[in-house]
């Protein structure tokens, strides 16, 4: 399975692809289980150029019975912009945001993240 997703240009925000047109939730977002309608979907959101930017498919993986972005920086992207549970798209609760929380290898909700320094 197969999301589309983009940054809004107004203010950066990730949103995804739904019949057509950018909803803020990945639990409304548009499935995908082909390649065309994925396709056509990213085509359809590069033509607009005033509404969103970096348009690109991602790939899925089913956790805890819901879907949820297999790699860990579109989970982190899914979740919003901050990692607080008060914050953002977080604060609103629901199902998709404790599936995405707590999906394996997900960011959580809570903790501490440690930068790695490169030499």
């Amino acid at each position: 399975m197969k999301a589309v997703v983009a940054n809004r240009l107004i203010d950066g925000e990730v949103v995804f692809w739904k019949s057509g047109q950018w909803v803020e939730r990945f639990g409304e977002a548009e499935l995908f289980d082909s390649e065309a309608p994925v396709e056509q979907a990213v085509a359809v959101g590069k033509s607009q150029p005033t509404v969103v930017v970096d348009v690109y498919p991602i790939d899925l993986v089913q956790s805890e019975g819901r879907w949820a972005p297999l790699s860990y920086r579109e989970r982190i992207r899914a979740l919003g912009p901050t990692n607080e549970p008060t914050h953002g798209k977080q604060a609103e609760g629901g199902d998709v945001i404790e599936a995405l929380r707590h999906a394996a290898g997900a960011a959580r909700s809570t903790g501490r993240v440690d930068l790695i320094r490169r030499k």
